[in-house]
């Protein structure tokens, strides 16, 4: 009967631990929310758009440069289940560090941003 409870919580902590392995590229679990803008050798840009009370299934980002153009509030909820609300401001730039997540826009606005992912390969 131990051996099977080991087995059991170990079978949970994989499942659980195999999230964001499992999280998609954002343009495949929301294609709703977001547009591939470029594409190239370089970088990926990312146009986002969410209109109130709209949410994206769980997708992940490498480390990101956000470009806010249009501000409002979104809830954050990452693959471990830690919540953030965070309000953007049109005109913010940031750095975001890699993220698997699903978001919620919980504003009254519709937020719209520019996703711009540095590809870190070798120079040609």
């Amino acid at each position: 009967m131990k051996h099977a409870s080991v087995l059991c919580l170990a079978a949970v902590a994989f499942m659980f631990a195999a999230v964001p392995a499992l999280a998609q590229d954002p343009l495949k679990a929301a294609p709703q929310a977001f547009t591939e803008r470029l594409n190239n050798d370089q970088v990926r840009v990312l146009e986002y758009s969410s209109k109130p009370g709209q949410k994206e299934a769980m997708h992940s980002h490498p480390a990101i440069l956000l470009i806010v153009l249009q501000g409002g509030k979104l809830r954050s909820t990452s693959a471990d289940g830690t919540v953030k609300e965070i309000d953007y401001k049109a005109g913010d730039v940031m750095w975001r560090d890699a993220v698997t997540h699903t978001g919620e826009n919980i504003g009254t606005t519709e937020m719209k941003s520019l996703l711009i992912e540095v590809k870190h390969g070798k120079k040609k």
